[in-house]
């Protein structure tokens, strides 16, 4: 329905989730793009446009700050049509903001990805693009995980300044900080307003706390690709998940599809560093919203072929896994009904907690007047209902 400039939307008969508590069933007004109002009950307004949520919840859109594709699309594939059939997909599943994630390629192939985001950022056919994630290439080789190990390289300044030349939307990227030259990155990235983010590597907590120092305050997809407690020459060192346990300004991120991340994971990540401090993302790859069965990893041109089986994506042997098929629902209903937390908190770890990650928690993330209208309307189960972004119903 076309709403009219100045005309107020009217959500009601819903429970309004905020990060902390359930406000109970109430009514959020919006206009031009804006919550405007959080009412207790049935409030109305004239001539407003009404949305029924029937019972269900009233919650802030959800955000995934790493996805690589879905509806049998990457975004390595590097088409305008590719881009928007991953939004569409992920709308369809309440993500309302999302952040394309690159693999590890060659540099061909990633700027052609830039040139082709720089074209479609603006879209409004599905969720929302919120600038680009890159994961890699600068990886450490025995925790590579799914990444193809033919780019794997270590910072070079010549080719990353060249990619940060290219493009103005790059936001974050995830780096193996103990690589030689990755603190180095780390320094300039935050100079640049860039979150530079542990990933695929053989750090110990003592690299980490010295990564910290060089920017690196958040931990790509937790548990996955990263050491533990780990023995060397006969001493024992606590490793980069103890350390994303330890230090209080670091935050995380988790697969929560109870399959990456199982429950008693999920539960021992909460409790030690709380919603306020873990995203929910999915590490989606172009297998989510499909059928089981062969898939691609990567661009269709030059990725990995995988299989889908049993809810996940793995390699063909079977030996490690190759990236997520689940969507933002799947999170929060697995933390709510696996991981045994409030909804408000697994609400929180899939909207305020992302919104903070990337600073833009004083827009998103929440249903608060002045904030963006970003909404999501789900009943009981955690089924989608309705979709708002900005506004504008989906």
């Amino acid at each position: 329905m076309e709403i009219k400039k100045g005309q107020i939307t009217r959500i009601f008969n819903g429970e309004i989730i905020t990060p902390d508590k359930n406000l109970g069933i109430g009514t959020v007004l919006i206009s031009e793009g804006k919550i405007i109002g959080v009412e207790p009950g049935n409030y109305k307004v004239a001539d407003s446009v009404d949305y029924d949520a029937k019972g269900g919840f009233i919650a802030p859109g959800f955000i995934d700050l790493h996805t690589h594709g879905a509806g049998g699309s990457d975004f390595m594939d590097c088409t305008e049509e590719d881009c928007l059939a991953i939004a569409r997909e992920h709308l369809k599943h309440g993500t309302t903001l999302l952040y394309p994630t690159t693999l590890a390629s060659d540099n061909q192939e990633l700027l052609r990805f830039l040139d082709v985001y720089d074209r479609v950022k603006g879209q409004h056919a599905g969720a929302a693009f919120g600038g680009l994630h890159l994961e890699g290439p600068y990886f450490a080789y025995a925790f590579r995980g799914a990444q193809d190990p033919r780019y794997l390289r270590n910072p070079a300044p010549e080719e990353y300044m060249e990619i940060l030349d290219k493009s103005q939307d790059i936001v974050r990227w995830s780096i193996a900080p103990e690589l030689p030259g990755a603190l180095e990155f780390g320094d300039l990235l935050r100079g640049k307003g860039i979150l530079p983010s542990i990933a695929h590597t053989d750090a110990i907590y003592e690299d980490v706390v010295e990564a910290v120092r060089h920017g690196f305050t958040h931990i790509t997809h937790f548990y996955s690709c990263m050491n533990g407690i780990t023995r060397r020459n006969a001493y024992r060192y606590a490793g980069c998940i103890e350390a994303g346990y330890l230090l209080d300004e670091v935050t995380i991120e988790l697969i929560a599809d109870g399959i990456h991340v199982p429950a008693p994971l999920m539960k021992l990540a909460v409790k030690n560093k709380g919603a306020e401090k873990i995203a929910l993302v999915t590490d989606s790859m172009r297998g989510a919203g499909m059928p089981e069965g062969k898939s691609i990893l990567g661009s269709r041109e030059k990725g990995q072929e995988i299989i889908i089986e049993g809810g996940v994506a793995k390699m063909p042997d079977r030996q490690s896994f190759a990236g997520s098929v689940a969507t933002a629902d799947r999170l929060v209903r697995n933390m709510y009904q696996l991981g045994e937390r409030s909804i408000e908190e697994a609400v929180c770890m899939m909207s305020l907690t992302p919104a903070t990650i990337m600073g833009i928690q004083e827009q998103k993330g929440k249903i608060a007047k002045g904030y963006d209208a970003d909404i999501v309307v789900f009943n009981a189960d955690i089924q989608i209902q309705q979709v708002f972004i900005n506004g504008q119903q989906y």
